[in-house]
């Protein structure tokens, strides 16, 4: 990478921090570190251009419509941003394709058209599931004042991202999905192994909503 290219880095990486420094719903700087981080794991294992991955998986989350007032005002954010500060216009146009095609949209967006895309894409779904995926889960739904879980109810006519969901259903309708959607080899086989830690938790949280576990010491 050139001086020039970690210059821009370091610059994307003080901006979004101070886009993110505040953020309470698991799209914090913390995520976004992890993204960078997986992101550029991945482009070295498949041998894509880490520069843009890099710039990317930093900004992805500055145009994201859950945190603006639509989608193409958070993607106006990010493109005076790199207006400013990026000379390069196939920098530019690359990065600004990767962010505006990688949301989950209900799973209806096309597939990423770059290696880059898909790269970054992988990391962010990488973010959601497992572990972390369920600890932003529940710091998400309870940014927006959703309830934990309401056995029994009907989700038919309720949106994935509307305020009206659950916690517990948001497995059901997206991260439980997100393992057969990677595009990468390598973003594969990390995705098994946090999925079925996800299926292990869901399990238990059902054993303890209803005291099933009270049976076992008995």
């Amino acid at each position: 990478m050139s001086e020039q290219q970690k210059s821009i880095i370091e610059q994307a990486e003080r901006f979004v921090q101070e886009a993110h420094g505040s953020d309470g719903s698991g799209h914090d700087w913390w995520h976004i570190h992890r993204v960078r981080n997986s992101a550029l794991a991945l482009a070295r294992k498949e041998q894509a251009d880490l520069f843009i991955c890099e710039l990317a998986a930093l900004l992805h989350d500055v145009a994201d419509e859950k945190l603006n007032p639509s989608k193409e005002a958070g993607l106006a954010k990010v493109r005076d941003w790199l207006d400013e500060h990026v000379s390069d216009q196939s920098v530019i146009s690359k990065v600004l394709e990767i962010i505006s095609t990688m949301s989950y949209n209900g799973g209806k967006n096309p597939p990423m058209s770059t290696l880059e895309g898909q790269i970054v894409q992988d990391a962010d779904r990488l973010d959601a599931i497992g572990a972390i995926g369920i600890a932003r889960t529940f710091a998400y739904g309870g940014s927006k004042g959703r309830s934990m879980h309401e056995p029994g109810r009907d989700f038919s006519e309720v949106d994935y991202r509307s305020a009206d969901n659950t916690s517990i259903h948001h497995f059901y309708e997206k991260l439980l999905k997100l393992k057969d959607l990677m595009n990468t080899k390598h973003a594969k086989e990390m995705a098994e192994a946090r999925h079925e830690f996800m299926l292990q938790f869901l399990e238990q949280f059902y054993r303890e909503w209803d005291a099933a576990d009270d049976e076992e010491i008995r």
